[in-house]
């Protein structure tokens, strides 16, 4: 999610992680055996296996799960063919709506992706309808108590960040493209716990959804999450706290 919830609601982020960590493992497994099959299976010569690894380890995936991950992507193991396709649409009140799936049967996604974006008063449109309002952006969301703002700004920013922000419990750092690796190194080098660090889509402007519309779109945001061949949802829309509140009450 972006706008409201991606990096304004980490407490929701966090209880749907939970909830569905049988699904979020699948989602890992996919991005790990999707980066072994492009760049190899040694992390330390390929950047994007290395970020997929360490996205699993943050939500404890074992080890011996990783390890098949990279050995079905490498063809050391027998494995299912991916392919990364994403989807655009509008969600209630126009807002831009961009789902992000790695999958084995793009007939199947399509299909599933469509459905819920119906059902919850948005609608798919066409490849580049709303792409061009987000940017790709290094965002690393690290918990509040673990080091004191200064420390964690002048870390971040010796390694190339863009912007510190603190919301609720965690710092959120944001980076280029080209500084999120060292920015991600240089955080983990001090081993700090690190909530989620990924390349997101962040959009350049955001639309403000209230009472139905933004119960509406939490909901279309949660059943597009929910589905297994979906890895991400990125959105710009904006809602205040109470009508989260609301939603999850």
């Amino acid at each position: 999610m972006s706008g409201h919830s991606k990096w304004h609601s980490i407490k929701h982020k966090k209880a749907a992680v939970d909830a569905k960590r049988g699904k979020i493992f699948t989602r890992h497994i996919r991005e790990i055996t999707m980066a072994a099959k492009a760049g190899g299976g040694d992390p330390d010569a390929n950047a994007a296996l290395r970020h997929a690894i360490d996205g699993a380890k943050a939500v404890n995936m074992p080890s011996d799960n990783i390890k098949k991950a990279v050995m079905r992507g490498t063809g050391e193991l027998e494995g299912v063919n991916y392919e990364r396709i994403s989807y655009e649409g509008y969600g209630p009140g126009g807002v831009a709506v961009l789902v992000e799936t790695i999958t084995d049967n793009k007939n199947r996604t399509v299909a599933e992706v469509r459905h819920v974006f119906a059902k919850y008063n948005g609608n798919l449109g066409e490849n580049g309808c709303v792409a061009w309002m987000f940017s790709r952006q290094g965002m690393i969301i690290i918990e509040k108590s673990a080091i004191q703002e200064d420390d964690l700004l002048e870390l971040v920013l010796e390694n190339g960040a863009e912007d510190l922000k603190v919301e609720d419990e965690n710092y959120m750092v944001s980076t280029s493209i080209e500084d999120f690796e060292n920015v991600s190194k240089a955080i983990n080098e001090q081993n700090l716990p690190v909530i989620s660090a990924e390349l997101a889509m962040i959009p350049s402007t955001n639309v403000k959804l209230e009472g139905k519309q933004a119960q509406q779109m939490l909901k279309l945001t949660d059943k597009l999450e929910e589905l297994d061949d979906v890895s991400n949802v990125w959105s710009n829309f904006d809602i205040d706290e109470a009508e989260i509140e609301a939603y999850q009450g």
